[in-house]
């Protein structure tokens, strides 16, 4: 094993100057050091899996913990960020992060959990139109999600599970192939469930045409935004989506099994017409204390709360909110697509003589903050080796495909340098 540069050229010294001029906010994240190789910090390109821990989030985290040490129950009303309103300080964030407006927007329990609270109010099958379309490669919780609402409703899952695939010999779903689905089975289509970043290719689907069409066809549509949240500019009122889920342990760096986040557009809250599941945190703050035995849900998201949110796990998304909302999805954006453009550059070198194939979308337009590589041999064993003999942590899907995330806010050129010149060696030397 060699863990002597194999990208030809000064690749290393390019990528030096590029991370000098074009810095992203590495300085506000801890950075794992490295298991192996020559540098003392990993290459982390996991974030699409996991986000690196904001420096900040300790010192946030112990204030809340020492305001329970010192208050005790009266933190509720008490102290910098009493309890009772916990949840309204990350909510004007989350809302400004996915393009919604306040009252859309509300940060609880995780991402399966509340996909399933709100497909309770927008999955109503009825006759012929009980339909759930996802794509195949959909994250397996989502399948397992849906399949599970199918069967309560008292359907056969095989049938009313519509799986989308990418045409043969391809790797992502075809915009034109979805719209083109939705005009010919449209009136069967009860709910539309994509993802907005698909977790396995990377690919950005065009969230606004496919639910122009599927709320044309007579469907509600859903977004799971697991990898869009915090990777990709979202406007999802304009784009009158019906409602999306996300989760805030990638991208958005909360931390493992953080809180996710909802939206629910503005005509929806307040119809007393939607079934919803409720609870204590569902009913009217203004009147919550006068302990009435039928609840009062406001016009808004927070209606679908169903317990008092946890405060000790709230506070890494507020911390890690008030990051984007410093920085902005439009700079992180462009930085995104230098980044992921350069890694893709690189990349292209190494697969010009070696068997690595990139699938995710080579329009900037139509991907995140990743690229996948089919790798052709096992790609739990190269992420190992990356690891542990070149200090770069990626991420594996079984059985050949490796996900790196250039994340703009702390990744740099030369962990994307460091990424393409591992797999150079690597590679070469399984061949």
């Amino acid at each position: 094993m060699s863990t002597d540069p194999q990208v030809s050229g000064d690749g290393e010294a390019e990528a030096r100057r590029l991370d000098a001029a074009d810095p992203g906010h590495r300085e506000l994240f801890h950075v794992p050091p490295a298991t192996g190789g020559r540098y003392a910090e990993t290459a982390y390109l996991a974030g699409n899996s996991l986000g690196l821990q904001p420096r900040a989030t300790r010192a946030d985290l112990l204030a809340d913990l020492d305001a329970w040490a010192t208050l005790g129950v009266e933190g509720h009303l008490e102290g910098t960020r009493p309890w009772l309103p916990y949840h309204e300080y990350l909510t004007g964030a989350a809302a400004r992060l996915v393009g919604a407006l306040p009252e859309e927007t509300v940060v609880m329990n995780s991402l399966t959990v509340d996909l399933h609270l709100l497909m309770v109010s927008f999955y109503r099958p009825g006759g012929a139109r009980h339909r759930i379309v996802i794509e195949d490669s959909a994250f397996p919780s989502d399948g397992y999600a849906v399949r599970s609402q199918a069967r309560f409703h008292g359907l056969d899952p095989d049938e009313a599970v519509v799986r989308l695939r990418p045409r043969d010999g391809e790797d992502t779903l075809r915009t034109e192939d979805v719209l083109a689905y939705l005009e010919r089975e449209g009136d069967r289509v009860a709910l539309v469930l994509l993802g907005g970043v698909n977790y396995l290719t990377g690919e950005l689907m065009d969230i606004p045409a496919i639910t122009r069409a599927g709320r044309a066809a007579g469907a509600v549509v859903g977004w799971d935004l697991a990898h869009a949240a915090g990777n990709v500019p979202l406007a999802l009122h304009d784009w009158d989506v019906d409602f999306a889920a996300w989760c805030s342990y990638k991208y958005l760096n909360a931390g493992p099994g953080a809180l996710a986040g909802v939206f629910v557009h503005r005509r929806h809250v307040g119809d007393p017409s939607l079934q919803r599941f409720e609870g204590w945190w569902s009913t009217d703050a203004a009147t919550r204390f006068a302990m009435a035995p039928v609840s009062r849900p406001p016009a808004s998201a927070d209606a679908w709360q169903v317990s008092n949110p946890p405060i000790l796990a709230m506070g890494p998304v507020r911390t890690s909110l008030e990051i984007f909302d410093r920085a902005g999805m439009t700079a992180l954006r462009a930085r995104s697509m230098r980044l992921t453009g350069y890694l893709e550059r690189l990349l292209g070198d190494v697969t010009a003589t070696r068997p690595l194939t990139v699938i995710t979308p080579r329009d900037p337009e139509r991907r995140g903050a990743q690229l996948s590589l089919r790798v052709g041999l096992d790609a739990g064993e190269l992420a190992k080796r990356l690891r542990h003999e070149y200090g770069v942590i990626a991420d594996a899907r079984e059985p050949d495909v490796l996900r790196a995330a250039p994340v703009p806010l702390y990744s740099t050129y030369h962990d994307c340098w460091r990424l393409a010149d591992a797999l150079a060696g690597l590679v070469e030397e399984t061949r």
